[in-house]
């Protein structure tokens, strides 16, 4: 569009942030960051400030009835963001804790207002101006919502990118005029649950710019806030796939690429099901590792063994521990209580692009679950399929673990009820033979591709999965339930 006048953007300097923002912050605008207390309004921001601030962009950082400056620069230098070379030079402190006291937002506005004329910051924070309404405001003097529409009139007429910070609480965001006023709004929340703590941010106004809506999780660590955006891609894993796709991943295991008639087609996803005991990890494992001697980085991500543990499990254990020493491979260890499915897509997500990755690995769905933090439990199929679609766009092959039950009357093929989301399914049982317990593999389902339908038997031995022969149609029974089983 002719004439269309562009807008620059201040990036955030906090990971994730930028891109729920739409493209970092507009410059010039006013912005209100809002929370409960403890949710990180501080934390993000000093972040920001010190991300955006230069010589030619000084900021001034205004406290009003909150922490003075130097027991909360105290605090905060303990983040890798600080830097204490930059204060009183490209970053400014000023706190009003006696003006508010002595002549209430008429004297902290008038501050504001001359010292923004004398020393033209292009960044401003105030922090925290909400805790100045909750004090009583004497016929005649301004109010708070005076007191916003006044800085916002006049820092937008110095050029000034402004940030209010603010305890509200969420019932607060409702029917609020002092929202109007912002061009920005980006609300942290903190939650408790069965005694895991969930931070969310919210990016509920962004003006002239497409912010990812929604709540997107984030943590606070020694490097300040990093914010994992919300899975929004297309998130349909099952796209239409040729009838005849032109690449097949091998699988490693001999045979059961002509199963799966020539190996899974690339970027498709794999559920590898079966009961404990089976060979599953054994499974993903040579998927793995069959990739990388064809050239093709792998990925693998554990949760319910730690990496040691894992390796000793494998009789390719030296193979995996010297791809990863190359370089080809790379082992995730996923397993703290309270995480998310979107910062886990984006551990993985960093792994994959990192070495260029071609095939991944997740071991296991049901240990996966169980280190999400319970709120996230609640949505774990949808978020999963999110995950997995997201993934299969990059033209990532995924292969995936689950534990199943099996008995005479129940086969399901996952206890999460998500194999429609999977183009593939290799199922792994146990037959009574008689006198033995014998293992036996199947190709359930290759969407889009034909396939065999035979079951055969296979054993584990010390260069991994060999596949045997055929079964009669008539020759196996189903095990029984047993609670190892299960």
């Amino acid at each position: 569009m002719k004439g269309r006048v562009q807008i620059a953007r201040l990036r955030s300097g906090v990971e994730g942030l930028d891109e729920v923002l739409g493209g970092g912050f507009p410059e010039f605008s006013f912005n209100l960051i809002a929370g409960g207390p403890g949710c990180g309004k501080t934390t993000l921001a000093h972040q920001l400030m010190f991300a955006c601030a230069t010589p030619e962009r000084p900021a001034l950082y205004v406290s009003i009835l909150g922490e003075p400056p130097l027991k909360m620069l105290r605090y905060q230098q303990q983040f890798s963001f600080f830097d204490e070379t930059r204060v009183g030079r490209s970053v400014r402190f000023l706190h009003l804790g006696a003006e508010v006291l002595e002549g209430g937002l008429e004297r902290v506005l008038a501050r504001i207002v001359a010292e923004v004329e004398s020393t033209s910051p292009r960044l401003v924070f105030v922090d925290s101006f909400r805790a100045v309404s909750r004090q009583t405001v004497a016929p005649g003097e301004v109010d708070l919502q005076y007191f916003v529409q006044r800085l916002s009139l006049h820092l937008a007429s110095w050029e000034a990118t402004t940030f209010l910070i603010g305890e509200y609480l969420d019932h607060e965001a409702d029917n609020n005029s002092i929202f109007t006023v912002a061009d920005g709004i980006v609300w942290l929340h903190q939650t408790l649950n069965r005694s895991s703590v969930v931070r969310r941010a919210h990016v509920l106004k962004m003006r002239g710019q497409k912010q990812i809506p929604g709540l997107h999780n984030f943590r606070i660590d020694a490097d300040g806030l990093r914010v994992y955006p919300r899975i929004i891609e297309s998130a349909a894993p099952a796209v239409e796939h040729p009838t005849q796709p032109a690449e097949r991943r091998a699988t490693g295991v001999a045979g059961l690429d002509e199963m799966l008639g020539g190996g899974i087609p690339s970027g498709y996803s794999t559920l590898v099901v079966g009961p404990s005991g089976s060979g599953k990890t054994m499974l993903s494992t040579q998927f793995i590792l069959e990739g990388i001697r064809r050239g093709e980085p792998g990925v693998i991500a554990v949760f319910e063994k730690r990496p040691e543990e894992y390796l000793q499990t494998l009789p390719q254990g030296k193979q995996v521990r010297d791809f990863v020493a190359e370089g080809s491979l790379r082992m995730m260890y996923l397993r703290p209580l309270d995480l998310s499915v979107e910062e886990t897509m984006s551990e993985i997500r960093e792994k994959v692009i990192e070495i260029g990755a071609k095939r991944i690995a997740i071991d296991s769905l049901s240990g996966f679950e169980l280190a999400l933090a319970p709120t996230f439990r609640e949505d774990f199929r949808e978020s999963l399929y999110r995950m997995v679609g997201a993934f299969t766009e990059l033209g990532v092959t995924v292969v995936m673990t689950a534990q199943i039950v099996d008995s005479y009357t129940e086969l399901r093929l996952s206890p999460y009820g998500i194999s429609f989301l999977t183009d593939a399914i290799v199922l792994q049982r146990y037959v009574d033979s008689g006198d033995r317990l014998t293992r036996v593999m199947g190709v359930v389902k290759m969407r889009g591709c034909a396939h065999s339908n035979a079951l055969r038997t296979y054993v584990i031995d010390a260069d991994g999965i060999q596949l045997g022969e055929a079964l009669p149609p008539d020759a196996a029974r189903a095990l029984p339930p047993r609670g190892d089983l299960a």
